[in-house]
């Protein structure tokens, strides 16, 4: 998702230095110098400042999807990170000090704890709070932008959608005063069958109020406009939603611009089995992040024929990304592999649930029908290193972090599209 890959690229300039930190975020920085001990609790070794709860919060929700009980540090850690409103910022450095008009909370931290918190049957009062603020920062059209007032965006209107869903809200009882559900905003971002890049989902209009074909948002998009969260369960037997044509016209429904999106999203992955990055500079890197995301919204939405490639193409070659990147990319795999039906602890040789494991804390065996419990010693001794989802070596290598990008991957979530 679109959140992760900025959160990476902010990551990377909290560890290479501050001197390339944009300057609009220079002084809002909720983050953690690199010589700061983190919180025994926090999964990753990397400066947390701009996706410590996205992380923890993916990571959580990975562990007990296969079973793991996460540590319960890990958890209180999480909990301690949410403010009086409910809401979470990315990382709070002191979580003792009250947040305040300074505190950057955002739409898509809240979300995925709120995912994680949920599953995990935290309190009551941890997880309606969070709700209620998610509610209070609905926009007219009735979706959601990163920061609360920003434009509504397709990836930070779909994780809501699966936080939301996921704490037993009805979305269609969720509108704005002008009673647009966050369903109508997606479909707002569906592109129309006669346009370039018809059925995918942009990520924003640009300025011009036009929409650009995002592979990144239209995984996200499909997800959301099924009302599924980060965590799909794999089909009982095998579907083939296989739709001939792009749906369109009057009657065009929420569930026309989710198969769009699927088939639009087979079509991207068909020639190599993974996703381009769209990092102006590095158009021919695989995206292995947005790849795995495409293998889950697959899966969502019937096409599990379709995920045979991607996800093949996953187990081949995803492990050094993972291994460099850290406890968000190893749940986006188990992710991807649980939406499919595949083992995750025998994931092209990897076990991925061992290796997760040995980012943070350790958890306990929950269920029969999980690893052995040797598998789950404390190995923080062997975390791995992680940006939240992107090399931050191949990021210098490329340039971004010098100059040509990083404040389009921060902020806009503005009006800019990716191609």
């Amino acid at each position: 998702m679109f959140v992760r890959r900025s959160a990476a690229v902010l990551a990377a300039t909290a560890v290479i230095g501050s001197a390339f930190v944009p300057a609009a975020l220079a002084d809002e920085s909720p983050g953690a110098s690199p010589s700061q001990a983190f919180p025994s609790g926090l999964y990753g070794s990397t400066d947390p400042a701009y996706d410590g709860v996205w992380r923890q919060s993916l990571a959580l929700l990975a562990q007990h999807t296969v079973g793991v009980k996460p540590a319960a540090k890990a958890v209180d850690w999480l909990t301690g990170q949410q403010c009086e409103s409910g809401a979470f910022a990315a990382y709070r450095a002191d979580p003792a000090a009250k947040c305040d008009a300074k505190t950057k909370v955002d739409t898509n931290s809240t979300a995925a704890a709120l995912q994680a918190l949920e599953a995990l049957d935290a309190d009551d009062a941890v997880t309606g709070a969070a709700v209620k603020w998610l509610k209070s920062v609905q926009n007219e059209d009735g979706g959601w932008g990163y920061f609360p007032g920003g434009a509504s965006d397709t990836n930070s209107t779909s994780v809501v959608i699966g936080a939301l869903n996921a704490a037993g809200t009805d979305l269609e009882d969720v509108g704005s005063q002008e009673e647009q559900t966050p369903y109508d905003a997606l479909l707002g971002l569906s592109i129309p069958c006669g346009e370039d890049g018809g059925g995918a989902f942009a990520f924003q209009p640009d300025k011009k109020d036009k929409l650009a074909a995002n592979a990144d948002a239209t995984a996200a998009g499909v997800l959301g406009a099924l009302g599924k969260g980060l965590v799909v369960e794999p089909a009982d037997d095998e579907q083939s939603a296989t739709k001939a044509q792009c749906a369109g016209g009057d009657s065009f429904t929420i569930e026309d611009a989710a198969a769009n999106g699927a088939a639009y999203l087979v079509g991207a992955v068909a020639k190599d089995g993974y996703l381009k990055s769209a990092l102006a500079g590095a158009e021919d890197q695989p995206d292995y992040g947005n790849t795995a995301d495409t293998v889950v919204a697959l899966a969502s939405a019937g096409r599990t024929a379709d995920t045979a490639k991607p996800l093949a193409w996953l187990e081949k070659n995803s492990g050094p990304w993972a291994a460099q990147s850290g406890p968000a990319a190893y749940a986006q795999l188990i992710f991807a592999a649980h939406a499919t039906g595949k083992d995750p602890r025998d994931f092209g040789g990897a076990d991925l649930v061992k290796q997760l494991g040995a980012t943070g804390p350790a958890g306990t065996v929950s269920d029969s029908s999980s690893a052995p419990a040797d598998e789950q010693k404390d190995q923080n001794e062997d975390k791995n290193e992680d940006d939240g989802g992107v090399s931050v070596w191949w990021i210098i290598g490329v340039g971004l972090v010098g100059g040509i990008g990083i404040g389009f991957l921060i902020s806009g979530r503005t009006k800019k599209q990716q191609p």
